[in-house]
């Protein structure tokens, strides 16, 4: 612990706030909240703490805290600075789960649809529903019995399903937004378990029509009754109030925790929500944490109730939700939420030898590279590789891997512009002079490490540019390979020494997939522009001649050798100018003679 952090813990105050945890970079790595801010803060630097807070707290140089007057306030202040600064340390919601909604549209003429994401458009929205089968499903049973707008049509311009009395939009005299009231109300009602009562209402009009003789419409009132009992009634009934409302439960162990959510609409269990994710906190802050921004910053469609298990804040998640928040103690309620909680458990002990291994290739393959090159944990490690045929179409490559996974998003290809010829070092010392003047520019996050792959030669090359040039101390490896061109050494320090890595360990394992990554990255690349030239024609280097004269030649006729035997008059004939024309067919004699 520095002395920096020793005299800041010294006078934190006993009051609710936000803390922001910042590594060696001035970075924000971790946002959490707490009741008394004093304990919480110290609870890092002093308690004994499992190996995941651990290598956090390795990582903190600084940090940084905001005085609340409540704990709701600290709550919501916590959820916009993990939203605004997304510290690599709060990993809570980064999937990108969405389930899909119904909605009315709030226009004058409105419309049912599938949507999966929330808005504050004065729109109603009904879900979620298990999958875009089920809405899909719905949606199409209710475009069957309510005549909402299902075309684009302007008012007036009738459509094929005013025709089949299924659109009020496109009649000569619209519906009024009296009429339309009544049917969002109408699909309201029905979405909210009043499906029933019309289905009853259906099966007296189905028996009118037969003793009418009309058996055309009692069919087709049958068939709507049907649909109703297959999509609408098809589940077990969980509930019987027809309450809409999220179950939640979780389980927590190793520093692990999982929390499950159970969605249930009109009486029915429909989906559930599963999210399994480290954690630095007390687990129940972390659990109303998780809740609040599972709504308010993935908008979520919040229920009229949730139900959480003993011991959670009902108090402060409903004032931050403004929603009911009820724990139940006894029935049927108590069991759902008894049943979310034990297949958090379940989830979360099937995941952990899972997790283990993950963690094993990666992280602490990362930390134990650290150690074995003597510098610190290296979270992020950029990787260099060149590609050329003979010195032509000479490209590079970097990668980007963060604890030990590929970034994709952070991977970059390069076009050599300055090297001529097969020269590895020289386009070594492009690429990295490039990607490191652009990172200091643009003020982009420094790599823990450097890999190049090659040995001395790329090596020095790289480092020249890093320490010479841009003023850069950053640690650098090279990479060597064996004659079956796989990993062979691992290259540090100058003069170069080789790093004894057992080939059995995964450090040796994650640089071999680094090396190997980074070097598919860059043959991809150079395969890629290589194609693009084999496409090439002869007629792409003369003046005057696009992409639309080029196609127009060779569709008229079919090769380039056709084209320099044709005549002027022949190619004149096709709409080319005759100067045009004259320079083509110089152009591709000259060639020919050469």
């Amino acid at each position: 612990m520095n002395q920096q952090i020793s005299e800041k813990l010294a006078v934190l105050p006993s009051q609710p706030g936000c803390y922001l945890m910042k590594d060696k970079n001035d970075t924000i790595i971790y946002v959490g909240k707490s009741k008394l801010l004093r304990n919480r803060v110290r609870s890092y630097f002093t308690g004994a703490n499992d190996k995941k807070t651990q290598r956090l707290v390795l990582e903190i140089v600084d940090f940084e805290y905001i005085v609340t007057t409540s704990e709701i306030e600290a709550l919501i202040l916590e959820m916009n600075l993990i939203k605004k600064y997304d510290p690599k340390y709060n990993v809570l919601l980064k999937d990108d789960k969405s389930y899909p909604y119904l909605k009315i549209t709030a226009e004058r003429h409105p419309r049912l649809l599938i949507v999966r994401k929330v808005k504050k458009d004065k729109g109603k929205y009904f879900g979620p529903y298990p999958n875009v089968l089920a809405a899909r499903e719905t949606k199409k049973l209710l475009d069957r019995l309510y005549p909402l707008r299902k075309c684009n049509n302007p008012p007036g311009r009738v459509c094929l399903y005013y025709h089949m009395g299924q659109c009020l939009a496109c009649s000569e005299s619209p519906a009024s937004e009296d009429t339309y009231k009544e049917i969002t109300q109408s699909i309201s009602t029905f979405l909210h378990g009043g499906h029933k009562e019309i289905k009853r209402d259906l099966k007296t009009k189905m028996h009118e029509a037969s003793e009418k003789q009309n058996f055309e419409r009692a069919k087709e009132l049958r068939d709507q009754i049907q649909h109703i009992e297959v999509v609408m009634e098809q589940q077990r009934m969980t509930l019987n109030d027809q309450v809409d409302r999220d179950i939640f439960g979780y389980s927590y162990d190793k520093g692990w925790m999982c929390i499950q959510v159970f969605f249930v609409r009109q009486g029915k269990l429909i989906e559930r929500d599963v999210s399994i994710f480290p954690f630095f906190d007390d687990p129940s802050d972390t659990f109303i944490s998780f809740i609040g921004r599972f709504y308010l910053h993935q908008q979520h469609l919040k229920p009229k109730q949730l139900l959480v298990p003993i011991g959670t804040d009902t108090t402060l998640l409903s004032e931050l939700l403004d929603i009911d928040v009820h724990t139940p103690f006894r029935g049927r309620k108590k069991e759902l939420v008894e049943l979310a909680m034990k297949n958090a458990t379940i989830a979360l002990e099937e995941k952990f030898s899972i997790i283990e291994r993950n963690e094993e290739r990666t992280i602490l393959a990362v930390e134990k590279l650290g150690e074995a090159l003597q510098i610190e944990m290296p979270h992020r490690i950029e990787a260099f590789d060149n590609s050329n045929i003979q010195g032509t179409d000479p490209v590079s490559a970097m990668v980007v891997f963060t604890d030990g996974r590929p970034n994709k998003k952070e991977y970059r290809k390069y076009k050599i512009k300055d090297v001529k010829g097969p020269d590895d070092y020289e386009t070594m010392r492009e690429v990295v002079r490039r990607r490191y003047k652009r990172v200091l520019k643009e003020n982009l996050p420094l790599p823990d490490l450097i890999i190049v792959d090659g040995g001395k030669g790329q090596m020095s090359a790289a480092l020249d540019v890093l320490e010479n040039e841009l003023g850069l101390d950053i640690p650098l490896c090279g990479l060597a390979k064996d004659d079956k061109h796989k990993t062979s050494e691992l290259l540090y320090g100058f003069p170069p020494a080789v790093i004894p890595l057992s080939r059995q360990s995964q450090e040796f394992y994650l640089v071999q997939r680094i090396q190997d990554e980074v070097h598919r990255f860059a043959i991809s690349f150079h395969r890629q522009l290589r194609g693009k030239g084999l496409f090439q024609s002869e007629l792409d280097k003369i003046p005057g001649v696009g992409e639309k004269r080029r196609r127009l030649l060779l569709t008229h006729f079919k090769s380039v050798t056709e084209i320099r035997n044709a005549s002027l008059p022949e190619l004149t004939k096709l709409g080319i100018p005759a100067n045009i024309a004259e320079i083509i067919l110089h152009h591709l004699k000259t060639e020919s003679e050469n």
